[in-house]
C-alpha cells in the first residue's frame, strides 16, 4: 500500500481590526434599545406607565414571568 502526502501551503488568516470609534455608536444604539425593551417588560403598567389600559401589560405578560418579574 503506498502512502501519498499532499503538501498544503501555509495560509495566514488576517483578522481585521475594528476601530472602537466605529463600534461605539452601534453599541450605544443597541444598549438603549435593550434598556427600552427591559423597561416595557419589567416596569410598564407599574409605578411608571407610558400607556393607559392593559394591552401592553398583557402583551409582555409571559415575558415578565419568564424573567422573574412578579406582576400579579
Amino acid at each position: 500500500m503506498s502512502q501519498t502526502t499532499v503538501a498544503t501551503p501555509a495560509t495566514e488568516v488576517e483578522i481585521p481590526a475594528i476601530p472602537l470609534a466605529e463600534l461605539a455608536p452601534w453599541a450605544l444604539l443597541f444598549g438603549l434599545l435593550a434598556t427600552l425593551v427591559l423597561f416595557f417588560v419589567s416596569a410598564e403598567q407599574g409605578a411608571v406607565s407610558l400607556s393607559s389600559g392593559t394591552l401592553l401589560h398583557e402583551f409582555v405578560h409571559d415575558g415578565r414571568h419568564l424573567l422573574g418579574y412578579p406582576c400579579h
